[in-house]
């Protein structure tokens, strides 16, 4: 895992990311794509619904989420998401 924490904030939407992000305490051991819509050459929306996979001090544990990205300026950028 990249635990790239600048990257993901600077590839988070200024608007509702947060100032930083405290990962401690959690180890991320992968990312299951489930599902993909829109993101093409010729979008300017897409989502990505997802499980991550951790461990934390009560144990495993998965978290899935449908996220919102955005094309800004030739990038995309995560707006926001669910997380069911």
């Amino acid at each position: 895992m990249r635990r790239d924490l600048a990257y993901l904030l600077r590839t988070w939407d200024e608007a509702d990311r947060p100032a930083d992000l405290a990962l401690d305490g959690v180890t991320w051991l992968g990312l299951e794509v489930l599902a993909v819509s829109g993101g093409g050459t010729d979008d300017a929306r897409g989502t990505v619904t997802f499980a991550a996979h951790y461990e934390d001090g009560s144990g495993a544990g998965t978290m899935r989420e449908t996220s919102r990205f955005e094309r800004r300026d030739g990038a995309w950028v995560y707006v926001n998401g669910d997380v069911s």
